[in-house]
Protein backbone atom coordinates (compact mmCIF):
# COMPACT_ATOMS: atom_id res chain seq x y z
CA UNK A 1 0.00 0.00 0.00
CA UNK A 2 2.97 2.73 0.72
CA UNK A 3 4.36 1.88 -2.74
CA UNK A 4 0.99 2.84 -4.05
CA UNK A 5 1.04 5.93 -2.37
CA UNK A 6 4.18 7.21 -2.88
CA UNK A 7 3.61 6.04 -6.73
CA UNK A 8 1.33 9.63 -6.61
CA UNK A 9 3.38 11.81 -5.07
CA UNK A 10 1.30 14.09 -4.38
CA UNK A 11 -0.82 12.30 -2.25
CA UNK A 12 -3.64 15.03 -1.25
CA UNK A 13 -4.28 16.08 -5.01
CA UNK A 14 -4.85 12.49 -5.78
CA UNK A 15 -7.44 12.28 -2.88
CA UNK A 16 -8.86 15.60 -3.94
CA UNK A 17 -8.66 14.16 -7.64
CA UNK A 18 -10.91 10.73 -6.69
CA UNK A 19 -13.23 13.28 -4.59
CA UNK A 20 -13.84 15.27 -7.49
CA UNK A 21 -14.39 12.27 -9.50
CA UNK A 22 -17.06 10.95 -6.66
CA UNK A 23 -18.70 14.28 -6.61
CA UNK A 24 -19.40 14.58 -9.83
CA UNK A 25 -21.16 11.10 -9.95
CA UNK A 26 -22.78 11.38 -7.14
CA UNK A 27 -22.71 15.09 -5.55
CA UNK A 28 -21.47 15.67 -1.99
CA UNK A 29 -22.73 12.47 0.23
CA UNK A 30 -20.64 10.64 -2.40
CA UNK A 31 -17.00 12.36 -0.66
CA UNK A 32 -16.52 10.78 2.37
CA UNK A 33 -12.84 9.94 3.11
CA UNK A 34 -13.04 5.73 2.81
CA UNK A 35 -14.70 5.98 -0.97
CA UNK A 36 -11.89 8.92 -1.79
CA UNK A 37 -9.25 6.60 0.11
CA UNK A 38 -10.43 3.62 -1.87
CA UNK A 39 -10.70 5.40 -5.16
CA UNK A 40 -7.25 6.83 -4.76
CA UNK A 41 -5.49 3.23 -4.07
CA UNK A 42 -4.45 3.91 -0.68
CA UNK A 43 -5.20 3.60 3.02
CA UNK A 44 -8.19 5.16 5.07
CA UNK A 45 -5.63 6.23 7.27
CA UNK A 46 -3.17 8.25 5.24
CA UNK A 47 -5.97 10.32 4.21
CA UNK A 48 -5.85 12.00 8.00
CA UNK A 49 -2.22 13.01 6.95
CA UNK A 50 -3.79 15.33 4.42
CA UNK A 51 -7.41 16.15 5.91
CA UNK A 52 -8.27 16.92 9.25
CA UNK A 53 -12.05 15.06 9.12
CA UNK A 54 -14.54 14.58 6.39
CA UNK A 55 -15.74 18.58 6.28
CA UNK A 56 -11.54 19.12 4.94
CA UNK A 57 -11.94 16.59 2.26
CA UNK A 58 -15.40 18.03 1.26
CA UNK A 59 -14.41 21.32 1.64
CA UNK A 60 -11.26 20.80 -0.78
CA UNK A 61 -13.32 19.07 -3.60
CA UNK A 62 -16.06 21.84 -3.25
CA UNK A 63 -13.62 24.42 -3.75
CA UNK A 64 -12.35 22.33 -6.99
CA UNK A 65 -15.87 22.05 -8.38
CA UNK A 66 -16.41 26.01 -8.09
CA UNK A 67 -13.44 26.04 -9.84
CA UNK A 68 -14.92 24.25 -12.44
CA UNK A 69 -17.74 26.25 -12.41
CA UNK A 70 -15.83 29.62 -12.88
CA UNK A 71 -13.82 28.25 -15.64
CA UNK A 72 -16.46 27.24 -18.15
CA UNK A 73 -17.81 31.11 -17.14
CA UNK A 74 -14.34 31.98 -18.36
CA UNK A 75 -14.21 30.28 -21.52
CA UNK A 76 -17.98 31.91 -22.41
CA UNK A 77 -16.74 34.97 -22.00
CA UNK A 78 -13.92 34.87 -24.37
CA UNK A 79 -15.98 33.11 -26.22
CA UNK A 80 -18.08 36.40 -27.09
CA UNK A 81 -17.05 38.05 -30.11
CA UNK A 82 -19.13 41.55 -30.07
CA UNK A 83 -17.08 44.64 -30.81
CA UNK A 84 -19.35 47.25 -29.84
CA UNK A 85 -17.94 48.01 -26.21
CA UNK A 86 -21.59 48.28 -24.92
CA UNK A 87 -22.96 45.23 -26.82
CA UNK A 88 -19.88 43.36 -25.91
CA UNK A 89 -20.09 43.88 -21.90
CA UNK A 90 -23.96 42.92 -21.51
CA UNK A 91 -23.08 39.78 -24.17
CA UNK A 92 -20.47 38.90 -21.88
CA UNK A 93 -22.71 39.25 -18.26
CA UNK A 94 -25.44 37.14 -19.95
CA UNK A 95 -23.13 34.64 -21.60
CA UNK A 96 -21.77 33.65 -17.45
CA UNK A 97 -25.51 33.66 -16.46
CA UNK A 98 -25.78 30.79 -19.65
CA UNK A 99 -22.91 28.86 -18.34
CA UNK A 100 -24.20 28.90 -14.80
CA UNK A 101 -27.31 27.19 -15.54
CA UNK A 102 -25.65 24.83 -18.33
CA UNK A 103 -23.06 24.15 -15.70
CA UNK A 104 -25.90 23.41 -13.38
CA UNK A 105 -27.70 21.09 -15.84
CA UNK A 106 -24.74 19.29 -17.03
CA UNK A 107 -22.76 18.84 -13.90
CA UNK A 108 -25.79 17.91 -11.07
CA UNK A 109 -23.12 16.64 -9.12
CA UNK A 110 -20.29 18.98 -9.52
CA UNK A 111 -23.16 21.94 -8.58
CA UNK A 112 -24.81 20.27 -5.90
CA UNK A 113 -20.80 19.87 -4.49
CA UNK A 114 -19.88 23.56 -5.11
CA UNK A 115 -22.40 24.78 -3.08
CA UNK A 116 -22.58 22.34 -0.36
CA UNK A 117 -21.68 24.75 2.19
CA UNK A 118 -18.40 23.16 2.98
CA UNK A 119 -15.50 24.84 4.79
CA UNK A 120 -12.42 24.25 6.05
CA UNK A 121 -11.26 24.39 9.40
CA UNK A 122 -9.92 27.68 9.98
CA UNK A 123 -11.05 29.10 6.09
CA UNK A 124 -11.89 32.48 5.50
CA UNK A 125 -15.18 33.33 4.08
CA UNK A 126 -15.07 33.03 0.11
CA UNK A 127 -16.05 36.28 -1.22
CA UNK A 128 -13.22 37.73 1.52
CA UNK A 129 -10.31 35.59 0.25
CA UNK A 130 -8.15 38.00 -1.08
CA UNK A 131 -6.43 34.60 -2.39
CA UNK A 132 -9.67 32.68 -3.74
CA UNK A 133 -8.24 33.07 -7.18
CA UNK A 134 -10.02 34.82 -10.52
CA UNK A 135 -11.56 31.87 -12.09
CA UNK A 136 -14.35 32.08 -8.65
CA UNK A 137 -18.04 32.79 -10.27
CA UNK A 138 -18.20 35.43 -7.23
CA UNK A 139 -14.83 37.31 -8.94
CA UNK A 140 -15.91 36.89 -12.40
CA UNK A 141 -19.56 37.95 -11.66
CA UNK A 142 -18.42 41.42 -10.07
CA UNK A 143 -16.00 42.19 -13.41
CA UNK A 144 -18.40 41.73 -16.07
CA UNK A 145 -20.81 44.31 -13.77
CA UNK A 146 -17.66 46.18 -13.39
CA UNK A 147 -17.57 46.22 -17.26
CA UNK A 148 -21.14 47.22 -17.47
CA UNK A 149 -20.25 50.17 -15.47
CA UNK A 150 -17.12 51.30 -17.38
CA UNK A 151 -19.26 51.82 -20.50
CA UNK A 152 -22.17 53.84 -19.38
CA UNK A 153 -24.56 50.79 -18.99
CA UNK A 154 -24.90 50.82 -15.29
CA UNK A 155 -24.71 54.01 -12.42
CA UNK A 156 -22.15 54.11 -10.40
CA UNK A 157 -24.12 54.64 -7.99
CA UNK A 158 -26.20 51.39 -8.41
CA UNK A 159 -23.26 49.00 -8.52
CA UNK A 160 -22.70 48.24 -4.92
CA UNK A 161 -24.37 44.68 -4.26
CA UNK A 162 -25.46 44.15 -7.52
CA UNK A 163 -24.14 41.32 -7.59
CA UNK A 164 -26.07 39.92 -5.06
CA UNK A 165 -29.37 40.64 -7.07
CA UNK A 166 -27.70 39.06 -10.13
CA UNK A 167 -26.34 36.18 -8.68
CA UNK A 168 -29.36 35.20 -6.39
CA UNK A 169 -31.39 35.17 -9.82
CA UNK A 170 -29.63 32.56 -11.26
CA UNK A 171 -28.27 30.34 -9.03
CA UNK A 172 -32.54 30.24 -7.92
CA UNK A 173 -33.39 29.06 -11.21
CA UNK A 174 -30.34 26.88 -11.33
CA UNK A 175 -31.23 25.27 -8.25
CA UNK A 176 -35.03 25.37 -8.94
CA UNK A 177 -34.33 23.27 -12.49
CA UNK A 178 -31.63 21.02 -10.98
CA UNK A 179 -33.26 20.36 -7.46
CA UNK A 180 -36.80 22.34 -7.85
CA UNK A 181 -40.22 22.04 -9.53
CA UNK A 182 -38.72 22.95 -12.43
CA UNK A 183 -36.69 20.29 -13.46
CA UNK A 184 -39.08 18.14 -15.83
CA UNK A 185 -39.04 21.56 -18.17
CA UNK A 186 -38.67 20.60 -21.83
CA UNK A 187 -35.26 21.73 -23.19
CA UNK A 188 -37.01 24.82 -25.28
CA UNK A 189 -38.73 25.71 -22.01
CA UNK A 190 -35.50 26.00 -20.06
CA UNK A 191 -33.62 28.09 -22.56
CA UNK A 192 -37.04 30.44 -22.67
CA UNK A 193 -36.54 30.10 -18.45
CA UNK A 194 -33.00 31.61 -18.68
CA UNK A 195 -33.70 34.16 -21.35
CA UNK A 196 -36.26 35.46 -19.38
CA UNK A 197 -34.39 35.55 -16.22
CA UNK A 198 -31.26 37.25 -17.62
CA UNK A 199 -33.22 39.74 -19.41
CA UNK A 200 -35.01 40.68 -16.11
CA UNK A 201 -31.86 40.82 -14.55
CA UNK A 202 -30.85 43.07 -16.84
CA UNK A 203 -33.24 45.63 -16.34
CA UNK A 204 -32.93 45.33 -12.62
CA UNK A 205 -29.38 46.93 -13.37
Amino acid sequence: MENRTYHHGNLREALVDAGVALARAGGPSAVVLRAVSREAGVSHNAAYRHFADHQDLLAAVAARCMEQLGLLMVRRTAEVAEDDPVLRAWARLAAIGRAYVDFALTEHGWFRTAFSGATAHGAKHALTDPDAGRTDPYTLLAARLDELVTVGELPPERRPGAEYAAWSAVHGLADLLVDGPLRDLPAEEVAFAVETVLAAVARGL
